[in-house]
């Protein structure tokens, strides 16, 4: 019969590589002693002059004195800068300074210097300018609206739907679906680590300020009590978007569809990374249904962050008493002869007497520990222990054992599989590895090739058939094996 298909072993994916797309020295402004300055002043660049918001710049540049006004006016508004390694000193003028701070703008990379005629223009590459736009985004972002998120990928899979869609709508609708997903999952971590610096706050009235506007307004999910309290929520479809997501997965027409449009847009005609791409994508959208989980390990941190607050609050409302001049006046009520005025601590009866008071511990002797008991085995075990070690060991198949059998079975000669003897266990375990050798040798990857050498040294293995044909013992595709003939050396 027809061996299955082996399936190629594929290199391990390599990490991503940033700096292909970016400059080396992009981070070095921003790891330098003035990196919180460097950051303000890219983002009022990003902000007046190559931003989204900003007017579209010229499509030569922008000329040189407009960045140097525009660096000079950030120093005159974030002064005190520090001496920094770029060679600028506070010592200098404005403007002097502000030359060798685009310099070092230019030589990281964020910009870029030429000319247009006689006139020497600054501009900002694509990639560092949507590198730039990425960093404002994350430090400006607020809180998600999860309802409003829910609506656009339903919209996006009603879209998938239709005849005339192609996969860019569905890896559109699994990208918000993740994005989603990672941000209700962090935001319990940000409500961790927000808590934890709050508990350096000596002053209540910071306290309370930071938690209402870091906790409540900044971190806290735009919509997240709807998501609890409305029975109406569009949170509640979710479960209908994953059902519309298996309707189109069983539909053979909708996923020819999609895995034609990966095929022939994405991976040039590559049809098993066009099903993998679509599996995936099909498998993020599906993990909506685990939102809940998350939802839930939200109100577990919530809950404790609200725990923590109203603790300390409670304690700074005590703290505040007057506690020295409650008890002086205790201190001078003790001191006059006259009626006791103060209670007594306890109440009479049961908390004052003396079966109240703790018993004395008393110790118990540890007993002492039983002698270990020797077992002799006996002669019958000894001799089955013995033969299953040797059995052990006859089964065992390694270099210097492969060695020896292909030695004794094919020495100089190149020999085929039908040739090679399996009369006894180290025999057939023998041949049996060089048979799982060679079916892995079929798929061609560089790892099989790799350990094929290291299991048979000084002889290769190659695989000739295709089909199964039969043994005596163990069945399968007919393979070779020859002497690895020694490199001669000139």
């Amino acid at each position: 019969m027809a061996l299955p298909e082996v399936v190629p072993i594929r290199a391990k994916r390599r990490h991503p590589d940033l700096f292909a797309r970016l400059p080396h020295d992009l981070f070095k402004p921003l790891a330098s002693s003035n990196h919180e300055r460097y950051w303000m002043l890219l983002t009022a660049l990003h902000r007046q002059r190559f931003g989204p918001d900003a007017p579209l710049p010229p499509a030569e540049g922008l000329p040189t004195r407009e960045i140097i006004a525009d660096i000079e006016q950030q120093l005159e508004d974030n002064d005190p800068w520090v001496d920094d390694e770029d060679g600028s000193t506070t010592a200098t003028s404005i403007n002097a300074r502000a030359n060798m701070i685009l310099i070092r703008l230019v030589d990281t990379g964020w910009l870029e210097r030429g000319r247009h005629g006689a006139e020497r223009v600054i501009s900002m590459s694509p990639k560092v300018g949507h590198f730039l736009d990425q960093l404002v985004s994350f430090a400006d972002s607020g809180p998600v609206y999860v309802g409003a998120k829910i609506h656009s990928i339903e919209g996006l899979i009603d879209r998938v739907q239709e005849e005339d869609a192609g996969g860019d709508v569905l890896m559109e609708a699994a990208q918000q679906t993740r994005n989603l997903l990672q941000y209700v999952r962090n935001t319990g971590t940000v409500v961790r680590d927000m808590m934890a610096s709050l508990r350096n706050t000596t002053k209540a009235s910071e306290f309370v300020r930071q938690f209402f506007d870091d906790y409540i307004e900044k971190v806290f999910l735009g919509d997240f009590r709807a998501l609890r309290t409305q029975g109406d929520h569009p949170l509640s479809k979710r479960y209908a978007i994953i059902r519309r997501v298996d309707a189109i997965d069983e539909s053979p027409i909708d996923r020819e569809r999609l895995i034609n449009w990966y095929e022939e847009n994405q991976f040039q005609g590559n049809r098993p990374r066009a099903e993998v791409q679509y599996e995936r994508d099909l498998f993020r959208l599906r993990e909506l249904s685990r939102l809940d989980e998350y939802l839930d390990r939200l109100d577990n941190e919530l809950r404790r962050a609200n725990r923590q607050a109203t603790v300390y609050l409670d304690y700074t409302i005590r703290t505040v008493r007057p506690i020295d001049q409650m008890v002086r006046d205790a201190v001078k009520v003790l001191e006059q002869e006259t009626e006791r005025l103060v209670p007594d601590p306890f109440p009479p009866g049961f908390l004052a007497s003396q079966g109240a008071l703790a018993l004395s511990r008393s110790r118990t002797p540890r007993p002492q520990a039983a002698p270990l008991r020797v077992v002799q085995p006996t002669p019958r075990e000894l001799a089955v222990a013995r033969l299953s070690q040797r059995a052990m060991h006859a089964r065992m198949v390694y270099g210097p054992k492969m060695t020896e059998y292909l030695l004794s079975q094919a020495g100089e000669a190149s020999v085929t599989n039908d040739a090679l003897e399996t009369g006894t266990v180290p025999q057939g375990r023998a041949y049996q590895e060089l048979a799982r050798i060679a079916f892995h040798l079929r798929a061609g990857g560089v790892a099989a090739k790799q350990a094929a050498r290291s299991q048979t040294p000084g002889f290769v293995v190659t695989p000739i058939g295709d089909t199964e044909e039969e043994h005596p013992f163990i069945s399968g595709a007919t393979f070779g094996v020859e002497r690895r003939m020694p490199r001669k050396t000139t």
